[in-house]
Protein backbone atom coordinates (compact mmCIF):
# COMPACT_ATOMS: atom_id res chain seq x y z
CA UNK A 1 0.00 0.00 0.00
CA UNK A 2 1.77 3.38 -1.28
CA UNK A 3 0.84 6.08 0.86
CA UNK A 4 -0.31 9.76 -1.20
CA UNK A 5 0.64 12.98 -0.71
CA UNK A 6 -1.28 13.53 2.35
CA UNK A 7 -1.57 17.15 3.86
CA UNK A 8 0.75 16.17 6.81
CA UNK A 9 3.43 15.28 4.43
CA UNK A 10 3.36 18.12 2.33
CA UNK A 11 3.83 20.66 5.15
CA UNK A 12 6.68 18.17 6.24
CA UNK A 13 8.03 18.68 2.53
CA UNK A 14 7.62 22.36 2.81
CA UNK A 15 9.27 23.05 6.29
CA UNK A 16 12.13 20.66 4.88
CA UNK A 17 12.58 23.29 1.35
CA UNK A 18 12.14 26.17 3.86
CA UNK A 19 15.15 25.01 6.36
CA UNK A 20 17.45 24.03 3.58
CA UNK A 21 17.32 27.57 1.91
CA UNK A 22 17.85 29.34 5.21
CA UNK A 23 20.57 27.29 6.52
CA UNK A 24 22.51 27.99 3.48
CA UNK A 25 22.07 31.61 3.65
CA UNK A 26 24.58 34.38 4.22
CA UNK A 27 26.52 37.54 2.63
CA UNK A 28 25.64 36.28 -0.93
CA UNK A 29 22.13 35.86 -0.88
CA UNK A 30 21.29 38.71 1.27
CA UNK A 31 23.55 40.51 -1.11
CA UNK A 32 25.50 42.38 2.10
CA UNK A 33 29.06 43.45 2.45
CA UNK A 34 29.16 46.50 4.90
CA UNK A 35 31.92 48.81 6.36
CA UNK A 36 32.75 49.63 10.22
CA UNK A 37 29.66 47.75 12.40
CA UNK A 38 26.18 48.04 10.96
CA UNK A 39 23.76 45.97 12.91
CA UNK A 40 21.29 45.88 9.76
CA UNK A 41 23.76 44.17 7.66
CA UNK A 42 22.74 40.56 8.77
CA UNK A 43 21.00 37.51 7.41
CA UNK A 44 20.20 34.33 9.25
CA UNK A 45 22.11 30.99 8.74
CA UNK A 46 25.54 29.69 9.90
CA UNK A 47 28.43 31.46 10.93
CA UNK A 48 31.90 30.85 10.70
CA UNK A 49 32.26 29.69 14.42
CA UNK A 50 29.66 26.49 13.35
CA UNK A 51 26.63 28.20 15.11
CA UNK A 52 23.30 28.50 13.03
CA UNK A 53 21.16 31.89 13.97
CA UNK A 54 21.90 35.68 12.90
CA UNK A 55 25.34 36.22 11.41
CA UNK A 56 26.74 39.32 9.68
CA UNK A 57 28.24 40.44 6.76
CA UNK A 58 29.76 44.06 8.14
CA UNK A 59 33.42 44.57 8.60
CA UNK A 60 33.08 44.29 12.67
CA UNK A 61 32.38 40.66 12.34
CA UNK A 62 35.80 39.88 12.20
CA UNK A 63 36.53 40.98 15.09
CA UNK A 64 33.23 39.84 16.95
CA UNK A 65 33.56 36.09 15.69
CA UNK A 66 29.60 36.43 14.15
CA UNK A 67 30.39 36.34 10.37
CA UNK A 68 28.04 34.63 7.98
CA UNK A 69 30.15 30.96 6.91
CA UNK A 70 31.07 33.12 3.02
CA UNK A 71 31.67 36.64 4.73
CA UNK A 72 35.56 35.90 3.34
CA UNK A 73 34.42 35.13 -0.05
CA UNK A 74 31.82 37.02 -0.82
CA UNK A 75 33.60 40.18 0.98
CA UNK A 76 36.93 39.95 0.34
CA UNK A 77 39.53 42.27 2.46
CA UNK A 78 40.31 45.38 -0.11
CA UNK A 79 43.09 47.04 1.01
CA UNK A 80 43.64 51.28 1.01
CA UNK A 81 45.13 52.48 -2.40
CA UNK A 82 47.16 55.89 -2.68
CA UNK A 83 48.40 58.04 -5.35
CA UNK A 84 51.52 59.02 -5.53
CA UNK A 85 53.76 61.07 -3.77
CA UNK A 86 53.75 64.72 -4.96
CA UNK A 87 56.36 66.96 -5.54
CA UNK A 88 58.37 68.34 -2.22
CA UNK A 89 57.11 71.73 -1.09
CA UNK A 90 59.57 74.87 -0.78
CA UNK A 91 60.56 75.60 2.60
CA UNK A 92 57.90 76.93 4.52
CA UNK A 93 60.34 79.75 5.95
CA UNK A 94 62.91 81.65 3.78
CA UNK A 95 66.63 82.12 5.36
CA UNK A 96 66.38 79.91 8.64
CA UNK A 97 66.11 76.26 9.32
CA UNK A 98 62.54 74.93 8.80
CA UNK A 99 60.55 72.03 7.05
CA UNK A 100 59.29 71.56 3.92
CA UNK A 101 55.84 68.94 3.02
CA UNK A 102 54.77 66.55 0.42
CA UNK A 103 51.73 65.17 0.04
CA UNK A 104 49.55 61.95 -1.57
CA UNK A 105 45.39 61.13 -1.32
CA UNK A 106 43.29 58.02 -0.68
CA UNK A 107 42.18 57.09 -4.40
CA UNK A 108 40.22 54.07 -1.92
CA UNK A 109 39.40 53.48 1.10
CA UNK A 110 40.18 50.09 2.39
CA UNK A 111 37.05 47.51 2.59
CA UNK A 112 36.27 44.27 4.69
CA UNK A 113 39.27 44.48 6.94
CA UNK A 114 41.96 45.38 4.16
CA UNK A 115 45.31 47.21 4.98
CA UNK A 116 44.56 50.81 6.67
CA UNK A 117 45.99 53.46 4.73
CA UNK A 118 49.66 54.49 5.04
CA UNK A 119 50.51 58.17 6.41
CA UNK A 120 49.17 61.03 3.72
CA UNK A 121 51.88 63.63 4.43
CA UNK A 122 56.07 63.47 4.66
CA UNK A 123 58.17 66.52 6.45
CA UNK A 124 61.72 66.92 6.22
CA UNK A 125 64.25 69.48 7.03
CA UNK A 126 65.33 72.44 4.64
CA UNK A 127 66.71 75.27 4.47
CA UNK A 128 66.39 78.11 1.42
CA UNK A 129 69.18 80.04 0.15
CA UNK A 130 67.34 83.16 -1.25
CA UNK A 131 64.81 85.18 0.39
CA UNK A 132 62.09 86.94 -1.35
CA UNK A 133 64.22 89.62 -2.56
CA UNK A 134 66.46 87.27 -4.03
CA UNK A 135 69.26 88.07 -1.86
CA UNK A 136 71.60 85.04 -0.70
CA UNK A 137 70.62 84.38 2.94
CA UNK A 138 72.49 80.93 3.28
CA UNK A 139 75.74 81.74 5.34
CA UNK A 140 74.48 83.38 8.04
CA UNK A 141 74.27 81.36 10.50
CA UNK A 142 76.85 79.87 13.55
CA UNK A 143 76.23 76.72 13.62
CA UNK A 144 76.94 74.01 10.27
CA UNK A 145 73.52 72.45 9.54
CA UNK A 146 73.43 69.44 8.25
CA UNK A 147 70.67 66.72 6.95
CA UNK A 148 70.79 63.28 5.63
CA UNK A 149 72.07 62.91 2.16
CA UNK A 150 69.02 61.95 0.49
CA UNK A 151 67.90 65.49 0.72
CA UNK A 152 70.55 66.59 -1.60
CA UNK A 153 68.80 65.36 -4.88
CA UNK A 154 65.60 66.90 -4.65
CA UNK A 155 66.95 70.33 -3.64
CA UNK A 156 67.39 73.54 -5.90
CA UNK A 157 70.33 74.73 -7.46
CA UNK A 158 71.17 78.57 -7.12
CA UNK A 159 70.89 79.93 -10.46
CA UNK A 160 74.43 80.85 -10.51
CA UNK A 161 75.30 77.56 -10.55
CA UNK A 162 73.32 75.91 -13.17
CA UNK A 163 75.73 76.76 -15.88
CA UNK A 164 78.76 75.79 -14.04
CA UNK A 165 80.58 72.49 -13.57
CA UNK A 166 81.69 73.14 -9.27
CA UNK A 167 83.09 69.91 -7.99
CA UNK A 168 82.18 69.72 -4.08
CA UNK A 169 84.56 68.31 -1.32
CA UNK A 170 83.73 65.77 1.83
CA UNK A 171 84.51 66.97 5.05
CA UNK A 172 84.98 64.19 8.00
CA UNK A 173 84.26 65.01 11.39
CA UNK A 174 84.27 63.09 15.38
CA UNK A 175 81.24 64.12 16.84
CA UNK A 176 82.26 65.15 20.26
CA UNK A 177 78.82 65.53 21.71
CA UNK A 178 75.60 65.71 20.88
CA UNK A 179 71.64 66.37 22.70
CA UNK A 180 69.72 63.30 23.72
CA UNK A 181 67.22 65.01 21.58
CA UNK A 182 68.63 63.22 18.23
CA UNK A 183 68.81 59.61 19.83
CA UNK A 184 65.45 59.66 20.76
CA UNK A 185 63.75 61.40 17.55
CA UNK A 186 61.59 58.69 16.14
CA UNK A 187 59.80 61.25 13.17
CA UNK A 188 59.88 59.77 9.72
CA UNK A 189 61.45 62.41 8.05
CA UNK A 190 63.94 62.70 11.08
CA UNK A 191 65.20 59.18 12.06
CA UNK A 192 68.29 59.44 10.28
CA UNK A 193 69.52 61.64 13.46
CA UNK A 194 69.35 58.43 15.66
CA UNK A 195 72.71 57.91 13.77
CA UNK A 196 74.77 60.55 15.09
CA UNK A 197 76.58 59.15 17.91
CA UNK A 198 79.36 60.57 20.31
CA UNK A 199 82.75 59.01 19.20
CA UNK A 200 81.49 58.11 15.63
CA UNK A 201 83.03 59.81 12.01
CA UNK A 202 80.69 61.35 9.84
CA UNK A 203 81.22 62.40 6.33
CA UNK A 204 79.70 65.92 5.12
CA UNK A 205 79.32 66.75 1.91
CA UNK A 206 79.53 70.52 0.35
CA UNK A 207 77.68 70.81 -2.82
CA UNK A 208 75.79 73.66 -4.28
CA UNK A 209 73.52 74.94 -3.50
CA UNK A 210 74.75 75.15 -0.11
CA UNK A 211 78.29 76.23 -1.25
CA UNK A 212 79.12 79.53 -1.47
CA UNK A 213 79.33 81.01 -4.68
CA UNK A 214 82.12 82.87 -4.46
CA UNK A 215 84.58 80.89 -2.26
CA UNK A 216 83.16 77.50 -3.20
CA UNK A 217 83.27 76.80 0.75
CA UNK A 218 80.11 75.60 2.88
CA UNK A 219 79.35 77.01 6.07
CA UNK A 220 80.49 75.53 9.01
CA UNK A 221 83.34 73.43 7.49
CA UNK A 222 85.70 74.38 9.39
CA UNK A 223 87.04 77.20 6.83
CA UNK A 224 86.25 80.93 6.98
CA UNK A 225 85.11 82.66 4.16
CA UNK A 226 89.18 83.37 3.17
CA UNK A 227 89.41 79.54 3.55
CA UNK A 228 91.36 79.34 6.45
CA UNK A 229 90.45 77.18 9.49
CA UNK A 230 88.15 78.96 11.99
CA UNK A 231 87.47 77.16 15.61
CA UNK A 232 86.16 77.34 18.85
CA UNK A 233 88.92 76.22 21.11
CA UNK A 234 88.12 73.77 23.71
CA UNK A 235 90.89 73.16 26.52
CA UNK A 236 91.45 68.93 27.47
CA UNK A 237 93.24 67.84 30.54
CA UNK A 238 95.34 65.07 29.45
CA UNK A 239 98.85 64.22 31.30
CA UNK A 240 99.00 67.21 33.13
CA UNK A 241 98.49 69.19 29.96
CA UNK A 242 96.03 71.40 28.28
CA UNK A 243 95.47 70.68 24.91
CA UNK A 244 93.79 72.55 22.43
CA UNK A 245 91.73 70.69 19.84
CA UNK A 246 89.45 72.60 17.18
CA UNK A 247 85.69 71.84 17.82
CA UNK A 248 82.78 73.18 15.62
CA UNK A 249 79.14 73.17 16.26
CA UNK A 250 76.67 71.60 14.38
CA UNK A 251 72.80 71.41 14.51
CA UNK A 252 70.01 69.32 12.48
CA UNK A 253 67.72 70.46 10.04
CA UNK A 254 64.30 69.41 10.81
CA UNK A 255 64.64 69.45 14.47
CA UNK A 256 66.53 72.61 16.17
CA UNK A 257 66.74 70.60 19.29
CA UNK A 258 68.98 68.21 17.61
CA UNK A 259 72.89 69.56 17.87
CA UNK A 260 76.11 69.19 19.24
CA UNK A 261 79.76 69.58 18.71
CA UNK A 262 82.31 67.69 16.33
CA UNK A 263 86.05 68.00 15.76
CA UNK A 264 87.44 67.66 11.89
CA UNK A 265 89.29 65.34 10.75
CA UNK A 266 90.41 65.97 7.48
CA UNK A 267 88.55 67.11 4.25
CA UNK A 268 88.67 64.78 1.30
CA UNK A 269 87.13 64.73 -2.95
CA UNK A 270 84.73 62.64 -1.81
CA UNK A 271 82.94 61.23 1.03
CA UNK A 272 83.59 57.17 2.03
CA UNK A 273 81.21 56.54 5.06
CA UNK A 274 78.84 54.52 5.42
CA UNK A 275 75.34 56.12 4.04
CA UNK A 276 73.72 55.86 7.48
CA UNK A 277 77.15 58.27 8.68
CA UNK A 278 77.05 60.48 5.03
CA UNK A 279 75.43 63.93 5.75
CA UNK A 280 75.68 67.04 3.77
CA UNK A 281 75.69 70.74 4.51
CA UNK A 282 72.41 72.67 4.21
Amino acid sequence: MTMGSSPVSLVLLAGLLWFSDIAEAGCSESQKCCNGRDHTCSSIGWTMNRVYGTCYCDQACRSTGDCCYDYIETCPASPCVVSEWSQWSGCAEQCQPTVRVRRRHVEQEPLNHGDPCPPLEERAGCLEYMNYQGVHCGQSYGPAFISTAAYNKERRKLAAFEDKEIPGYCTEFTIESLSFHCTVENRSFARWMQYLREGYTVCVTCQPPAMNSHNHRCHGDGANDNGNIQYLDSGLIRRGQIMRTHVFQWQAVGNPQCRGTWRKVREVAECSCPIVHSFIFT
